[in-house]
């Protein structure tokens, strides 16, 4: 039986996922619970199983391919209880099936995921290779990989026919010598003829480095003797807005537009605080964590949280929510973009505790193996700016959060210590918060607390 592995919503409401590595390909045999694809959604990488036996019949996208949840992504071939195995022949079948398929383009929109039995609905697309028909049945054969020339696409590919017999079909045109086959849709190759332009000669933009209409009236602007496509590649470059880039963009839209920010910055002496991070780093607690001025930061944050509970709120239209626990967000940079997942409760985590899992959540975030449950429920936030060498900024609001706190680098400055002048270790601090729910009183005290205790650590002792 042909079943149908859709897209399913791994977060909390996702409506869609980028397919970032797939680990089979058509032919291979799979078993239940064994992983098939990692996808991104929601910042995070998601490793997904398939949930039955049997052989892989085709990818349904491609990777790089943004895919709505509820959309099939993998068609498997299962055998049913007392139902012979599918002979060798059509494995070969479906691994030549697989090297004609054409991943799907982005797409918008979702709904709760499934699986069944049947082919899937027919979709309104063509088959994207210059020069070849649709293909109408398939006959056994293998993959021609050697001649330089692609096998016909199927223009459907969640709808494959394997035992069909074989009908006529146009003969493929194949590319001059010299020249190669390029990936374009019918109306753009029409377009192109229309033009006078030669799709050999552009540098497809699209999905699969597809030609597009934009490239092919690109291409037609330019005078034929300068080569347009190579002074484009060398003066611009574009990238597509998915992934993490995506959702980081609609968060911070969301909330400049939404909450009024207003933000204010304290310097601070931290040379006690950091005289404090080099004797932790002594201590057997410690030996196995790494130990920086972000840990005593972030228990300045939740010292400061219980003294001034309104600074951990949300705002829910008819009320103003006040949190009396800490889901702590720490805004870490990772290779796939800003990740910001948040320590549960950690108002009641020791020092030793809250270092490890500081630690902890930087290196999950770095691998991009953060989950979405991870960087949901945030209640306040904060922002190492000073590992990039940066002094301060005014800092956007996580979305449903009243509060986030920038900390620049620490850096040798003159100060004033009794008196006379010296050479301290000073940061800026900086406090964004939500006008709507803190005022400037609220909001200067809890930036306040902040900077007294990291000037003096044994505050923090005094005030928990």
């Amino acid at each position: 039986m042909r079943r149908e592995f859709k897209l399913p919503d791994v977060g909390e409401g996702l409506t869609e996922a980028e397919i970032v590595r797939w680990h089979v390909k058509a032919g291979d045999a799979v078993k239940v619970n064994q992983i098939v694809v990692e996808i991104e959604t929601a910042k995070s990488i998601v490793e997904l199983p398939i949930p039955w036996d049997g052989v892989v019949a085709g990818l349904m996208a491609g990777e790089g391919d943004t895919v709505d949840v509820g959309v099939a992504i993998i068609a498997v071939d299962t055998v049913e209880e007392g139902e012979a195995p599918s002979p060798v022949s059509g494995s070969d079948d479906r691994a030549a099936l697989a090297d004609d398929m054409v991943p799907k383009p982005p797409a918008e929109g979702a709904v709760e995921p499934g699986a069944h039995g049947s082919p899937a609905p027919k979709e309104e697309r063509q088959a994207v290779l210059v020069g070849y028909g649709v293909k109408v049945g398939a006959t056994k054969r293998r993959a021609r990989k050697q001649s330089g020339i692609p096998a016909n696409p199927v223009a459907n590919p969640s709808r494959v026919e394997v035992d069909t017999p074989p009908a006529p079909a146009p003969a493929p045109a194949v590319s001059p010598p010299g020249r190669v086959a390029v990936l374009a849709k019918p109306p753009v190759r029409k377009l192109a003829k229309d033009l006078g332009v030669d799709l050999v000669t552009i540098t497809g933009t699209g999905p699969q480095g597809s030609i597009t209409r934009d490239d092919v009236h690109a291409a037609a602007q330019e005078p034929v003797q300068q080569p347009a496509p190579a002074v484009t590649a060398q003066r611009e470059e574009r990238i597509p807005i998915k992934g993490v880039r995506k959702a980081t963009a609609q968060a911070m839209v969301t909330s400049a537009f939404t909450a009024p920010h207003v933000t204010e910055f304290l310097q601070v002496d931290m040379t006690r605080t950091m005289e404090a991070v080099h004797r932790l780093r002594t201590l057997q607690d410690f030996a196995d964590v790494k130990v920086g001025p972000l840990l005593l930061v972030a228990r300045a944050v939740l010292t400061a949280v219980k003294r001034h509970p309104a600074i951990n709120a949300t705002w829910d239209d008819q009320d103003i929510v006040i949190k009396h626990y800490v889901n702590l967000g720490i805004a870490a940079a990772t290779p796939r973009g800003l990740l910001v997942p948040n320590i549960k409760d950690a108002q009641d985590l020791s020092l030793p505790a809250l270092a490890k899992e500081l630690a902890a959540l930087t290196e999950t975030a770095r691998a991009g193996r953060t989950q979405p449950a991870e960087m949901s429920g945030g209640t306040f936030t904060i922002t190492n700016v000073g590992v990039f060498g940066v002094d301060g900024g005014t800092p956007i609001i996580n979305p449903g959060e009243a509060a986030i706190l920038a900390v620049g680098q620490v850096r040798d400055m003159p100060w004033v210590v009794d008196g006379e002048l010296a050479v301290r270790k000073v940061a800026t601090l900086s406090l964004s918060f939500d006008h709507r729910m803190v005022d400037g009183e609220l909001g200067s005290r809890f930036l306040a607390d902040v900077g007294a205790m990291l000037e003096d650590p044994l505050r923090m002792l005094a005030w928990s």
